[in-house]
């Protein structure tokens, strides 16, 4: 086979370098990059593709790639990896002139011995290489044995990088099995040379703290030995343990504090949020996508990337790889994104598909409390179709919509008003007075008003709103009873407790004839409806109505459903109040360690349907600090600032928690660190939370019953 000529420089950007490494090493690792390999060759726009083993202790990558032959050239079976290391390493004495600069050095190396004599055709069908471990003959473990990693990078410190980025020239994909363990092999593979780095972790012990070791020695070493400080994207992929295709408790992901179990998801998401300083970062979306089966090494070999056992993680996988896109990323966004690339490709015919794309990449960023993302998003998309539309089209006032509900969601009140009234004047332009749109657009904007404290003129629009969903649809329509309830939710703001009471008595009544008594619209209506029985002081009636809505949330959802949650821990509050503590506790004891928790747009309804707690203590003289240091925790989330609303919000939950705090401060900061968390995205700090909370709740009712008093600190 003719091994010159045939593999030309890409035009345009360089390829990618990536790194499959595996504490273990094996068959997973090998196996999962072989099925990758092949069916980024497959594809036009990822090929080609070359593959190296660098598992020079247990090279066997050759054996997972249907077309890797053991080609053989006059001398025996043909050279590779540890080959081409002795030549470079013999041209370096060659090269190496006084003076010379270290990219200079390396680059002249490189050229002195052709890397095209190493590798071979790994695939009959399709643009695949392979750069085998070395020739496997008498001597082979001998040469392997002599190359020393750290002497060579002290000689040429360049080299191993320049190598990646010269096969990234030639190559879209250049994909690297490195060793397993911890070595200076190891180092190489993971810190030198690579733009992407994929760990597969097992459940054995030592499997994710040595992921987690050379993730950071890796980003470690580009943040203080390179001027120019490469990025590393890191994918990680979960292997459940030899026989076991799944984790049915979730304990071995999500963890269990019962027995002081440490999930690998929040652990692998603490370090992430660490090295890249993102406190948003999540990875239910991936880790529920990537879940290759550890198979054997039997299994997976010479069965085809096509077909064989991790075909389908490794596809998964490439929805976020083959785009460059991040692993916290959701997959509903890797695939938007990816829409909004072809659609941008596509020029000014694909404007309305763009524009769409846009307005649901923001909404779903929004969902996930990336605001500023979702802001920029949305105003793109508003932006393409107010151009192309014009200012009264339907899809124009839809993303109107979408971006004053995303600053009204943020308490930016003031642009959300402003939004509302463009909304409001464009349905009414176009769709007329009343119809449902324009009485939408009117009833939000009421809101938005109540909550700047213009209850005067957001009562009346309110009121305005009701009267024509009464005329247009009847007493008992869904219209009428969603203004209704905003009407309430204005006189809550207000504090005029007695009609809000009368008005969701009403909608409550509307939606069960409507609906029925466990419809989801019911439920809502119903636990708000008992939030604000609590604050009157009805304990009585927000226990009966929450223990029924809870009955239906376990029938309806489950026991560990987000909505079940929420009504539990909404109950567990009125049973304290009521000084119940064996109630107290049961629902203490009910907490799922491993549920879902709440996320996006549920997560933003907590704050209005919580009940009122007793005041039971005198102000503990911390009060006043604390109440200094909530001020602070507002102004950071009013500003935008996670990281460091996250870092107060922290630090706060021993003040907040003092039995001695004065009753509603103990409130206001437990709903303001609930809010973080929730802003957050941080499924197990909330859960943890919830716990803390309930669990100084049943202390402090122990205390009560005893006759004791609550402690001081």
């Amino acid at each position: 086979m003719d091994q010159h000529g045939f593999i030309p420089e890409l035009p345009g950007a360089p390829g990618a370098v990536t790194t499959f490494y595996a504490y273990e090493g094996g068959p997973a690792r090998n196996g999962l990059l072989a099925a990758m390999a092949q069916q980024l060759a497959a594809d036009p726009a990822q090929a080609p593709v070359l593959v190296i083993d660098w598992d020079l202790e247990s090279p066997a990558l050759h054996g997972y790639l249907d077309g890797a032959a053991l080609e053989v050239d006059g001398e025996g079976e043909r050279p590779g990896l540890v080959e081409y290391v002795e030549a470079l390493r013999g041209a370096l004495p060659r090269q190496r002139t006084a003076g010379a600069d270290p990219e200079a050095l390396a680059d002249a190396v490189l050229d002195a011995v052709d890397w095209r004599n190493y590798i071979e055709r790994a695939d009959g069908r399709h643009p695949l290489w392979l750069m085998r471990a070395g020739r496997f003959d008498d001597g082979y473990a001998e040469r392997a044995a002599r190359l020393d990693w750290v002497a060579l990078f002290d000689a040429c410190p360049a080299l191993l990088r320049r190598f990646a980025a010269r096969m990234a020239r030639h190559y879209r994909h250049v994909l690297v099995a490195s060793r397993a363990g911890r070595s200076a092999a190891v180092s190489a593979c993971t810190a030198l040379l690579p733009d992407r780095l994929v760990g597969l972790f097992t459940p054995a012990p030592g499997s994710l703290e040595g992921f987690e070791g050379v993730v950071r020695r890796a980003i470690d070493y580009r943040c203080t030995h390179e001027d120019e400080q490469r990025p590393l994207l890191v994918y990680p992929v979960a292997c459940p343990g030899f026989g076991a295709g799944s984790d049915p408790g979730q304990r071995w992901r999500r963890g269990d504090p019962a027995l002081g179990m440490a999930g690998y998801q929040p652990r692998i998401e603490a370090l992430l949020r660490e090295v890249y300083g993102n406190s948003l970062l999540r990875l239910a979306s991936w880790f529920d996508e990537v879940q290759p089966a550890l198979c054997d090494a039997v299994a997976v070999r010479r069965i085809g990337a096509g077909h064989g056992a991790l075909a389908r993680p490794a596809a998964s996988l490439l929805e976020w790889f083959a785009g460059g896109r991040y692993p916290w990323q959701s997959l509903r966004e890797a695939r938007l994104h990816a829409a909004i690339a072809r659609a941008e490709g596509e020029g000014e015919g694909a404007t309305g598909v763009l524009a769409g794309c846009l307005a649901r990449l923001g909404a779903l960023c929004h969902e996930e409390g990336r605001d500023a993302e979702a802001e920029a998003l949305l105003r793109r998309s508003l932006d393409l179709r107010s151009s192309m539309l014009g200012e009264d089209h339907s899809d124009t006032r839809a993303g109107l919509r979408a971006l004053a509900e995303l600053h009204a969601a943020g308490d930016r009140l003031q642009e959300a008003r402003r939004g509302y009234e463009t909304l409001a004047q464009a349905c009414l332009r176009s769709v007329g007075a009343e119809h449902p749109e324009t009485l939408g657009a009117r009833s939000r904007l009421a809101g938005v008003l109540g909550r700047l404290e213009e209850g005067e003129r957001a009562l009346a629009l309110h009121e305005q709103v009701v009267a024509g969903c009464e005329r247009l649809f009847g007493a008992f329509h869904p219209a009428t009873l969603d203004s209704l309830e905003d009407l309430a939710l204005t006189l809550c703001h207000g504090q005029e407790y007695e009609r809000a009471r009368l008005l969701l008595e009403r909608v409550l009544d509307g939606r069960r004839r409507l609906n029925g008594p466990e419809h989801e619209d019911t439920l809502r209506c119903g636990r708000r409806l008992a939030g604000l029985l609590g604050e009157m002081g009805d304990l009585g009636s927000a226990r009966r109505l929450l223990e029924s809505v809870l009955r239906a949330r376990e029938r309806q959802d489950g026991p560990d459903a987000a909505a079940t949650l929420q009504a539990r821990a909404a109950l567990a509050d009125v049973y304290a109040a009521q000084g119940d503590v064996t109630a107290v506790r049961r629902i203490h004891d009910g907490l799922p360690w491993t549920g879902e928790w709440m996320t996006g747009a549920e997560a933003g309804q907590t704050s209005q349907d919580a009940a009122a707690l007793p005041a039971g203590h005198q102000p503990h003289p911390a009060s006043t600090g604390l109440q200094h240091q909530l001020a602070q925790l507002q102004s950071l989330i009013d500003s935008d600032s996670p990281r460091e609303a996250r870092a107060l919000a922290d630090s706060l939950r021993p003040s907040v928690l003092n039995q001695g705090v004065a009753h509603p401060l103990r409130k206001r900061g437990a709903e303001m660190i609930k809010r973080v968390y929730q802003q957050d995205g941080d499924k197990d700090a909330l859960l943890s939370w919830a716990e803390d909370v309930v669990a100084s709740l049943e202390g402090a009712l122990f205390l009560a019953e005893r006759g004791g008093p609550p402690a001081l600190s």
